[in-house]
């Protein structure tokens, strides 16, 4: 298994953030990798070596509310404006920016929350992270071992593969596609799933007792400010005005590469990349062909 730098922690926006920072701190700009969910900074263990070991500073936080760093009790303490302040702490100015099969999109011409519902109904992952009673919650921290299990996998080789691609924005998948995540970990039985771990028993257990630790709700609150995050971006410019990378994988249920068509309206200075064969968690199931495109990028862009 691939060690992790030193973990340091950063006094940040009102919280302490853990973070890894490796490579040579002359480099600049240094290359910050932002994890996702239900992810920690460990997911970019390969790009950390990689980046680092090609002379790229690299810096890989645990967001707010996961791993090493502070997980505060208030729902709207994960909107928008407090993640981007996190990492505005750790930064002195952005200068590009890279997508892993999340697209920048504008903002939506609704609330997200009634577009998902509208789109995949109650039971779609998103609409259910909003409950008060927090049962997605509960199910997630009771099954731990069993949510990895599930999510790190990788696709299926055959057309009829199914719904198994775990969450992320849920923007470009089909309606058809099972978004019912918590019910899908409640019922899952790792003997019955023939898809391949991309996790080594090593590497998953890293995972599984970080968040029996931590409990899944830290990166579940991102979620429930979906509709705050909506509504405080009415009157901002969604453009991005720097070098900007799209590194999509061909074989992303949830987020497949035709939800990044039209990125170039508002991202007018954008390069895109397909990852052939790979499903969601692309930096950990294709890690040298994603380090290799991110240090190429990286110099072309930036020296």
């Amino acid at each position: 298994m691939i060690e992790m730098p030193p973990l340091q922690f950063a006094q940040t926006n009102g919280i302490r953030m853990g973070y890894y920072d490796a490579g040579p701190k002359s480099d600049k700009p240094p290359l910050v990798l932002c994890h996702g969910w239900p992810e920690l900074a460990f997911s970019w263990r390969y790009q950390i070596k990689a980046l680092s070991e090609a002379g790229i500073r690299v810096i890989a936080p645990d967001q707010r509310g996961y791993g090493a760093t502070d997980r505060p009790e208030a729902v709207e303490a994960y909107d928008l404006e407090h993640l981007t302040g996190d990492l505005i702490g750790l930064l002195d100015h952005v200068a590009g920016v890279v997508g892993v099969n999340t697209p920048h999109t504008d903002r939506a011409p609704i609330d997200p929350i009634e577009l998902f519902r509208k789109r995949f109904g109650e039971q779609m992952y998103i609409v259910q992270f909003q409950d008060p009673a927090r049962e997605p919650d509960r199910i997630f921290d009771g099954r731990v071992e069993e949510t990895f299990d599930a999510f790190m996998r990788k696709p299926l080789q055959r057309s009829d593969a199914g719904p198994s691609e775990p969450p992320a924005a849920g923007v470009g998948a089909s309606p058809k596609l099972n978004l019912a995540f918590p019910q899908m970990i409640a019922a899952y039985d790792a003997r019955l799933d023939p898809r391949t771990p991309i996790l080594s028993p090593e590497e998953k257990q890293v995972f599984v007792d970080t968040f029996k630790k931590t409990g899944f709700t830290g990166g579940i609150n991102w979620y429930r400010n979906f509709s705050r995050n909506w509504q405080r971006a009415a009157d901002l410019d969604h453009t991005v005005r720097v070098p900007s990378l799209m590194i999509m994988a061909e074989k992303d249920a949830v987020l497949p590469p035709s939800a990044a068509d039209g990125m170039e309206r508002i991202v007018p200075d954008l390069e895109k990349y397909l990852v052939r064969d790979s499903g969601h968690w692309t930096q950990q199931e294709k890690p040298d062909e994603v380090s290799a495109k991110l240090i190429e990028w990286r110099r072309k862009r930036f020296g």
